[in-house]
């Protein structure tokens, strides 16, 4: 052979062995730069009280949901109540238990807050707090765009399960405003006992309260920090309206209701751009998933009695236009 195709022939396996070498390192760092991705959006956060077995069933409930991928797991212990609810009024203590754990998926730009009450061993454990009251505290306290999954190993009322979602954020380098939190946690607090109130009263649903105050918050948003306290009564009764809730809550529960909305523009919630975003893609959520419920609310029986005014006047007005053409027609 001669000299300059052995050249040739050895600077081709130099060239193979280099793109071989290449090609395996981007190999490792996608396989790498894919679990890092999948670590950083999914947080488990457990409770420092768990057993040895109900710690194993919890992380086994809270996976399935995660279709078993890795994720950071923090431990939430009674430091973190004491932090993020006693100064709504809770009273836990450094010892306090917990047994609420749960699962943080981040989501992309859009996706709205989506929870999942998951049950343990076939029980639902979460005793009080719902789905649609975690989901509103959850916009409040300025998360956005996130599935969170919740669970117990033993029967609680739910209020405090959050306090492990703004903790896994904080240990995630992601600090929540403390004023938020607060609104937020006040809001499970007036919502699930104004729920808890009317739970056999005919007319009333958990849908419709928390789609009224996730309408309200749009509204709020939309308006911006300016908006005076009688602007935020207003805005309420309005919801309160379109969700048939007027002539169902008692006066002091609007009052309640209004002290919350004022306190969630205290806090500085209004100021995140996500805010109305996240809130009517709530609403939206609500009334897809409570359609019956809702589409029982439109009926003409249902209707709301000055917009059946407004009906009636328009009818009026298009069957007289109707009449006009018709004798037009006749001479």
């Amino acid at each position: 052979m001669l000299p300059f195709l052995k050249g040739v022939n050895k600077m081709k396996k130099i060239n193979l062995s280099i793109i071989a070498f290449i090609s395996s390192l981007l190999l490792i760092l996608a396989v790498n730069t894919k679990r890092v991705s999948a670590d950083d959006n999914s947080i488990m956060t457990l409770g420092v009280s768990l057993t040895p077995n109900q710690k194993k069933g919890t992380i086994n409930t809270l996976n399935r949901a995660n279709n078993g991928e890795n994720c950071k797991i923090v431990t939430i212990s009674g430091k973190d109540l004491v932090k993020y609810l006693n100064p709504t009024g809770a009273n836990f203590n450094n010892n306090s238990g917990v047994w609420s754990s749960a699962l943080i998926q981040r989501q992309g730009n859009g996706n709205g807050i989506n929870v999942h009450i998951l049950p343990y061993n076939g029980h639902n454990n979460i005793t009080t707090i719902t789905t649609n009251q975690y989901k509103n505290a959850a916009i409040t306290a300025g998360i956005s765009d996130a599935n969170i999954y919740v669970t117990s190993a033993i029967p609680i009322d739910g209020s405090g399960a959050l306090a492990g979602v703004y903790a896994a954020y904080a240990k995630n380098g992601i600090h929540l405003n403390q004023e938020q939190i607060n609104a937020a946690q006040q809001e499970i607090n007036t919502l699930s006992n104004i729920t808890q109130q009317n739970k056999d009263k005919k007319g009333y649903s958990d849908a419709q309260l928390n789609n009224a105050i996730a309408g309200a918050k749009a509204e709020m948003a939309k308006k911006g920090n300016n908006l005076s306290d009688n602007d935020i009564r207003i805005i309420l009764n309005n919801q309160l309206n379109i969700n048939h809730l007027n002539n169902i809550l008692t006066s002091q529960q609007k009052e309640q209701i209004i002290h919350l909305l004022i306190e969630i523009k205290k806090s500085g919630a209004l100021n995140s751009k996500n805010f109305q975003q996240q809130a009517s893609k709530l609403a939206a959520q609500i009334q897809s998933k409570a359609k019956d419920i809702f589409n029982k609310l439109n009926t003409q029986q249902n209707r709301n009695f000055i917009q059946q005014i407004i009906d009636a006047i328009v009818n009026f007005f298009k069957s007289l236009f109707k009449f006009t053409i018709m004798l037009d027609k006749i001479k």
